[in-house]
């Protein structure tokens, strides 16, 4: 492809993730998003049996309970944009599943509930995009219902994550008094009115200059003195926005809204494309270990960091989701597969919202496509045409739960043996095989509703009830050199990893403490 065309589409392209802790609203802005760009007629927000259901969650187990289990990449056109957002498991269970997503994020949207701010998960992810040095820009929700003081949230989500918050937007009023935002850059008060569907359409914005008599008039002497106070506060005290500060991760542009009902959502989204960085390069590994940054328009790469199993049910497939890092695809492109050292054909690839799929015929550095085919991908692969480098590895993260798992009837064990080989390759748990014991396998999670997915997914996808048998261990660490030396605890149990790596399964973070400084020479790694 020529340069100025693969130029223009990269710096098209917006690739981000969703953060956020349960409950916050993520699904709901995703789905608000897919509204305004026009994907849905209507947005089909989390909700239980009886409501309706979110378009990305698709998976049975997710549709029954209202809750997002797994991460959903899904594309589509926004302004003269094109959106690649990866909607994340917000249940702190499925963590390790957000945090391979992450690593394809070129930025991050992190929703704050605006009655409860700063909460467990949303401290977790924020680590793994500074981590990253991924940009975020803050959507604080839930402005329609009782919530928090606005400076009070901003202080807050400063000295919780240690990152300044630039307010973009101010509310006006909260809960059954919020009226709209005030847009700081814009200079205007932007105020909603409820649509009959209750915010399942745009809602009307009527935009009123704020030095228009019609913004007293309309807000009222009282209310338009007390919204200037608190502007002039911000103009006073508040943090500096510039895209420099923005890009290195020092400061979020912070907006105000209600997902549900559709309060500031317009000016957030054209707010996002306009700051949000397109694809700029990723840092890969050559074969003599050198690192180096890979710009966006060098010929094609790619890595497949999400693999998910029988989305469709009529064929049994496996999706592999590819994040295109530099140049574009074409048609039956023959790309160099890393791991398997072989030339592969990427054979159409597809573009994915929930269940529905369009095969597509060109791709670009930051989009997000699935590669249907069994087997041939794993999470971590490398996929490039010029091939000798590996894109930047996915890391294995510590599980807390352990448990054996079998069919409860031993004529499905074939059946089970298949499905746990399909499972354990997405990363739905992870697997360790122990020096001695039962041939059953071994399964480690970070959440006990991990383990409740794994066994939903076995029976409703492959028909094989099982029998989980709980192990007494609570944490887990790789060794990272020399097993024959390591003076295990007693109370430990030694295993290998699906790469052949040891690692040692503590009944206590105490026994870890002690195994630690028995063995100084050692290092106990909590990712690998």
């Amino acid at each position: 492809m020529d340069g100025p065309r693969l130029r223009s589409e990269i710096a098209r392209r917006r690739t981000f993730a969703i953060i956020s802790h349960p409950d916050a609203g993520k699904t709901t802005l995703t789905e608000k998003l897919l509204l305004y760009s026009g994907v849905l007629q209507s947005a089909g927000m989390v909700k239980n049996r009886k409501g309706k259901l979110a378009t990305s969650d698709w998976m049975g187990m997710e549709q029954a309970r209202g809750i997002s289990i797994t991460s959903s990449a899904m594309q589509f056109a926004y302004k003269d944009c094109i959106i690649n957002v990866l909607d994340t498991p917000g249940h702190e269970d499925f963590s390790e599943d957000t945090f391979r997503t992450l690593i394809a994020a070129d930025s991050a949207i992190m929703v704050l509930d605006a009655g409860k701010g700063v909460e467990a998960q949303t401290r977790k992810l924020f680590d793994v995009c500074r981590l990253r040095g991924i940009p975020i820009l803050t959507f604080i929700n839930k402005l329609d219902l009782p919530g928090r003081d606005p400076l009070d949230l901003m202080t807050e989500l400063e000295e919780a994550l240690g990152i300044q918050s630039c307010a973009m937007n101010w509310p006006v009023g909260s809960g059954r008094k919020f009226r709209g935002v005030v847009d700081r850059r814009a200079g205007e008060l932007q105020l909603f009115e409820k649509t009959a569907a209750g915010g399942s359409k745009r809602s009307e914005i009527e935009r009123i200059p704020l030095d228009s008599p019609k913004f007293d008039e309309r807000l009222g002497a009282e209310d338009a003195e007390q919204v200037r106070n608190e502007l002039e506060l911000l103009e006073i005290a508040g943090n500096e926005f510039t895209m420099e500060r923005f890009l290195a991760g020092e400061v979020t542009p912070t907006f105000f809204g209600s997902a549900l009902t559709n309060f500031g959502l317009g000016p957030f989204f054209d707010a996002f494309v306009e700051l949000a960085p397109c694809p700029s390069g990723r840092t890969v590994t050559r074969k003599d270990g050198t690192k180096e940054k890979l710009p966006a328009t060098e010929p094609f790469s790619a890595f497949v960091f999400k693999i998910q199993a029988n989305m469709d049910r009529r064929h049994r497939d496996c999706v592999s989701f590819m994040r295109i890092c530099s140049g574009s695809y074409t048609p039956d492109m023959q790309v160099h597969h890393e791991r398997l050292g072989k030339k592969v054909r990427l054979a159409r690839p597809q573009s994915i919202v929930a269940q529905e799929r369009h095969t597509i015929e060109e791709a670009f550095a930051g989009d997000v496509v699935g590669l249907v085919g069994k087997d041939l991908y794993h999470i971590g692969d490398t996929l490039s045409l010029e091939g000798g480098f590996v894109h930047e590895a996915l890391p294995l993260f510590q599980p807390e739960l352990f448990a054996r798992i079998a069919p409860k009837n031993t004529s499905d064990r074939k059946r089970f043996d298949k499905g746990m080989k399909n499972l354990i390759t997405e990363g739905a748990v992870q697997q360790v095989w122990a020096d001695v014991g039962p041939r059953d396998p071994m399964i480690g999670a970070v959440g006990k509703l991990q383990f409740e997915s794994l066994q939903y997914r076995l029976e409703d996808e492959y028909g094989v009830e099982t029998r989980l048998t709980p192990l007494p261990y609570e944490c887990s660490a790789w060794l990272a050199d020399n097993e024959e030396t390591f003076r295990a605890p007693v109370n430990s149990l030694l295993a290998k990893d699906k790469r052949g790596r040891r690692v040692v399964l503590f009944k206590s973070q105490l026994d870890k403490r002690i195994a630690a400084q028995q063995n100084p020479e050692h290092k106990l790694l909590d990712y690998a």
